[in-house]
């Protein structure tokens, strides 16, 4: 297997011995990825980005974790091996993580669906690396340059493991900067791209994804079960899919009979993807779009006195620093409230939210407030988490959840 030269760091990795505080050793101890800048009491000189943080225990002196030393970033020691057993970081090392992983998804590989993330950052011992595969298609995603050093060896086994033909690389706005590689964000680095846009299928339903241009690595693959479960509930339904981006929740509800389907979104360019994604598919319902602000569009649905039997509301982050967190809550508290007024007599309201900052019972929370507040009668149906290809390591990797209120009248 031959990747481009090209995509090999020069750096050469040495071993940092690293004592922590206290607080710090402990917060390993209990196998949790991050390691702050703060909580390192000593470090070997000359540090740099990509070395080998080796963590000694303060009393024993002995061996407690491995980890990437990442000067750009406050979580200095991002932690790939949290056990006080030997560990030798090469090939196998990294092989034995991502077969391990592969086997986390094995139950959903065995349903039609050949789309899943075979790396889920720290959840999989990866901390800033996600790995996607849509199809033949691995797209692997660095949030990070501590992998520079290891990117061969690890996308050589991420090949072998998964099978891909292609795999293309994404780069985060801050490694796109970087002077320290060759690498351009959307670049081919193992086989070749026929073209940008992958198609894959989800559950027996078809998608695409813009492998080179599309959002994080081209699809949100998290809300997988969510959207065939809102399939499920769509048939001879109206249902509203708002924050639509490239109409998951939309398709799935038409590929399952449902008679009338809006996808709404504040890109028209996401849009004319749900619509092609919608047509990959047959159905016999009618799919309209709506290009606007979600809190302005949503407004003029209820002025018009729409309704629909099933409402989904699936915004993007509002919390992505701690202080949006009261900003956030006070967002999906307006989303519950415009829900609900346009989810029509025993219809089915689903709310979700991926910000982590906004916990999942806190979030649940206002929701049941809201709902409450409104006197309509309702009953939570279901809540929902993760799917399985995006297993939760540590209580910061949670971040999805989704509920089901079903209005009683």
């Amino acid at each position: 297997m031959n990747f481009r030269e090209r995509i090999v760091s020069n750096y050469q990795p040495k071993n940092l011995a690293v004592k922590l505080t206290s607080k710090g050793e402990q917060h390993v101890m209990k196998n949790h990825p991050w390691v702050f800048s703060n909580s390192i009491e000593k470090i070997s000189k000359d540090p740099k980005t990509g070395d080998l943080a080796i963590i000694f225990g303060r009393k024993k002196n002995k061996v407690v974790g491995i980890g990437l030393y990442d000067s750009d970033s406050p979580i200095r020691i991002k932690m790939i091996h949290t056990s006080s057993e030997k560990a030798v970081v090469n090939e196998t090392f990294f092989h034995e993580k991502i077969e391990k992983a592969y086997q986390k998804r094995n139950t959903l590989l065995q349903t039609n669906t050949n789309s899943y993330r075979l790396i889920f950052g720290e959840n999989d011992g990866f901390p800033s690396f996600i790995a996607d595969v849509y199809d033949t298609v691995l797209v692997v995603k660095l949030y990070s340059e501590i992998w520079l050093p290891f990117l061969e060896t690890i996308l050589k086994s991420l090949q072998e493991v998964s099978k891909a033909e292609t795999i293309v690389i994404r780069l985060s706005r801050n490694v796109q900067k970087s002077t320290n590689h060759n690498l351009k964000d959307g670049d081919v680095v193992y086989g070749i791209l026929e073209n940008e846009v992958v198609e894959f299928v989800e559950h027996n339903v078809n998608f695409s994804a813009n492998v080179i241009k599309g959002h994080k690595t081209g699809y949100f693959l998290d809300h997988r079960a969510n959207r065939k479960r809102v399939g499920e509930f769509s048939k001879n339904k109206t249902v509203l899919d708002v924050f639509s981006y490239a109409g998951g929740f939309s398709v799935h509800a038409l590929y399952n009979e449902a008679k009338e389907v809006t996808s709404l979104d504040i890109s028209k360019q996401a849009l004319e993807i749900a619509v092609e994604n919608g047509k990959l598919n047959e159905y016999s319902g009618v799919h309209k779009t709506i290009a606007g602000d979600a809190f302005e569009e949503l407004r003029k649905l209820i002025q018009n006195k729409v309704t629909y039997d099933v409402v989904v509301i699936d915004p993007p982050s509002f919390a992505k620093q701690a202080s949006e967190i009261e900003l956030a809550k006070k967002k999906y508290a307006q989303l519950a409230k415009l829900g609900a007024k346009l989810t029509s007599k025993k219809g089915l309201l689903v709310l979700a939210s991926c910000s982590s900052r906004v916990v999942a019972d806190d979030f649940f929370d206002i929701n049941e407030d809201v709902l409450e507040s409104g006197k309509r009668r309702f009953k939570t149906e279901l809540k929902t988490y993760h799917d399985s290809d995006h297993p939760i390591g540590f209580p910061e990797g949670a971040y999805l959840k989704c509920a089901y209120y079903r209005f009683l009248e």
